[in-house]
């Protein structure tokens, strides 16, 4: 997409990615999937990790507040752990590990067998997402992978949730929609417990 287009343009090329998002049949299943494997776990007192880089961590971060504080209703908090917040942790790791190893070495800190980790990326081939899943995978967690149409997590994840396009910003708007949903129906659902 060139840097000259109208915002009436933009804002169409937004919306297609979003109206085929909606269409994805696939997707709505996964995410029915996703949404009980959550519940699942929360219900029982694991964990829910989730991790992501630049625009994704934010995402990530928003997840968690949505998770722990509330969406819509008052419920009890849910145990809910953002990867990307603690900074004295990132640069830790960073240092001593290298940032390949972030998320992966939370993963082993914080993950049980059971829990469940949500890596978003929307390449799908973050380099320290992936590790994550890997270790994931060693710890005996559910993976669910939120990214745009293509990488390394898609294939990894025991739930690949993608979006169909390339182009980040409208990945990331996508990915906004899939996620309120997400936070919307584990609400709903662990509130009635």
């Amino acid at each position: 997409m060139s840097n000259t287009v109208s915002f009436s343009d933009y804002m169409c090329r937004s919306i297609d990615v979003l109206e085929q998002t909606m269409k994805d049949v696939a997707l709505g299943e996964a995410l029915e999937s996703a949404i009980n494997s959550i519940c699942e776990a929360l219900s029982k007192g694991l964990p829910l990790l989730i991790c992501g880089n630049g625009g994704s961590a934010s995402d990530a971060q928003h997840i968690a507040g949505e998770l722990v504080g509330r969406y819509l209703k008052e419920r009890k908090a849910l145990n809910v752990i953002c990867l990307a917040d603690n900074a004295a942790v990132l640069t830790a790791l960073g240092n001593d590990y290298g940032y390949d190893k972030v998320f992966s070495r939370q993963v082993e800190a914080y993950g049980c067998s059971g829990g469940v980790l949500l890596g978003l990326s929307t390449s799908g081939n973050s380099a320290n997402v992936v590790n994550a899943f890997i270790e994931a995978k060693r710890v005996g967690l559910t993976t669910i992978s939120l990214t745009g149409a293509g990488g390394k997590l898609k294939d990894m994840a025991d739930i690949p949730l993608s979006t169909p396009s390339t182009y980040t910003p409208f990945i990331q708007q996508a990915h906004l929609c899939i996620y309120h949903y997400l936070c919307q129906e584990i609400e709903t659902r662990m509130a009635s417990e």
